[in-house]
């Protein structure tokens, strides 16, 4: 198995779509779409279960693996002792708000989440009081197992949602260059729109956008022709990607009331290179586009306290402190979802 190897002395870090908010992607559809954008995907998955991906899904696990495009990542070493206070500060702050007080737990099935990535390897003290804080609020229950505790879906969604972004800067000491991506676009949406109930402060301001509809249902495409596709036509690809950033970091740096207009004029360079893409792909696979990829850009003050800041962009709150001097920061996700409502 491909594991956090170490790169080439003289290679440039790969740039990998680092899969959340769960260990295993829930379609194999958008996976195949990510291989084309990025150079791998990396999966969060403990320890106890490293050989579950390939057995869950090994029509699609195993031969990335194999060639070197699926990166496991062990969140007994990757969620250390930083990455768990910055975790623990987060929903510190989310619990204290009072945004969770609303959840019923009556009927509501809790979801098992691994000690390890809880960052109970980082600091579990610090964990425990955590867990105990959730606990009296009902939304955390004793384990059942010895490790992993279970939670309320939706605290279990926030935990996650919040790592893929906190680890971002982990992804450095393996050789990776980790991109947040999901193929459950709804259920981050749904929960950020959960967060932002009028208790919760919102200083911040986010953007959320689907760019270009470039991504091909490759449901049925074998994923060696795929891969074969991607090898071809993956500097396209790349230049696509790189626009895009460069698109969300300049737009993260704009004034709020600037904002709006600049997402009308994304710029002919995005546009067109989405056309070369739509257009290579529908001679490839004789389909049209189907899969959007889209951003979501944050832009906030890192003294707001801004929870909605903090989940989709991971602000300077979680990646730098707070100072005693507002820090403006930009961040991005790239969110893949099914487009038959464009149909």
């Amino acid at each position: 198995m491909n594991k956090q190897n170490e790169p080439e002395p003289d290679a440039a870090p790969p740039e990998v779509a680092f899969y959340y908010p769960g260990w295993i992607w829930r379609s194999d559809d958008a996976v195949k779409n990510l291989l084309l954008f990025f150079d791998g995907v990396a999966l969060l998955v403990p320890e106890y279960m490293k050989d579950r991906p390939g057995a869950v899904v090994p029509e699609t696990a195993e031969p990335l693996l194999d060639a070197g495009l699926l990166h496991i990542l062990e969140p007994e070493k990757v969620v250390d002792k930083p990455a768990t206070e910055k975790l623990a500060g987060a929903l510190t702050e989310i619990i204290a708000s009072g945004a969770l007080d609303p959840l019923g737990t009556e009927h509501t099935h809790f979801h098992e989440l691994s000690y390890s990535r809880l960052g109970g390897f980082g600091d579990g003290e610090l964990v425990r009081m955590i867990v105990e804080e959730l606990k009296a609020r009902g939304l955390a229950r004793d384990t059942e197992d010895g490790v992993s505790v279970p939670l309320h879906p939706m605290v279990h969604s926030l935990v996650l949602v919040l790592l893929a972004q906190i680890l971002v800067p982990q992804g450095r000491q393996f050789g990776l260059v980790l991109e947040p991506a999901t193929d459950r676009a709804s259920l981050v949406k749904a929960l950020t729109e959960f967060l932002s109930l009028p208790s919760v402060p919102s200083a911040g301001n986010v953007v959320a956008t689907d760019l270009e509809i470039v991504g091909v249902d490759l449901g049925a495409v074998p994923l060696d022709e795929v891969l074969s596709y991607r090898t071809e036509h993956q500097k396209d690809y790349r230049a696509y990607r790189l626009a895009i950033r460069k698109f969300v970091r300049d737009l993260s740096l704009l004034p709020p009331g600037d904002r709006a207009a600049a997402l009308i004029d994304r710029g002919e360079e995005i546009e067109d290179l989405a056309r070369d893409i739509k257009r290579s792909s529908r001679k490839a696979w004789k389909q049209p586009a189907s899969f959007g990829l889209g951003i979501a850009g944050a832009a906030w003050s890192a003294t707001s306290g801004d929870p909605i800041g903090l989940i989709i962009g991971a602000g300077a709150t979680l990646l730098g402190g707070v100072g005693s001097k507002p820090v403006d920061c930009g961040a991005y996700s790239y969110l893949f979802r099914m487009a038959d409502l464009y149909a």
